[in-house]
């Protein structure tokens, strides 16, 4: 299984970002990608995932209403629309992978990581 992201950047406070997961490698259809972050000096936070087969959601508390997730079969792609972005936004963004439809912020459930993608909000 590979990820590879992409979309990252430098935003200002209130702006939007959208990030890209390039997914190959599964072999059956019932998997789920999750996004994390991870700021500098803290742990690995999760923030959204989907579930590739049944299409649920699940967000962070942190994110709801500002972060959409949502994926394109036909691409193998996963995407993280951010919108209304604040500078606690800052981190690096990984995607990851787990057999199943597991929706949770644990990352301990995904076994597969992308190398991850800088998001910085300027204040």
């Amino acid at each position: 299984v590979q990820l590879v992201e992409s979309g990252g950047g430098l935003v200002q406070a209130g702006g939007s970002l959208t990030l890209s997961c390039a997914v190959s490698g599964f072999t059956v259809d019932d998997y789920a990608i999750g996004w994390f972050r991870q700021a500098p000096g803290k742990e690995r936070q999760g923030v959204s995932c989907i579930s590739i087969s049944g299409g649920h959601t699940f967000y962070a508390d942190s994110v709801k209403g500002r972060f959409t997730i949502s994926s394109d079969n036909a691409k193998n792609t996963v995407y993280l629309q951010m919108n209304s972005l604040k500078p606690e936004d800052t981190a690096v963004y990984y995607c990851a992978g787990s057999f199943g439809q597991v929706l949770t912020s644990d990352p301990l459930w995904f076994s597969s990581w992308g190398q991850g993608t800088q998001v910085t909000v300027s204040s």
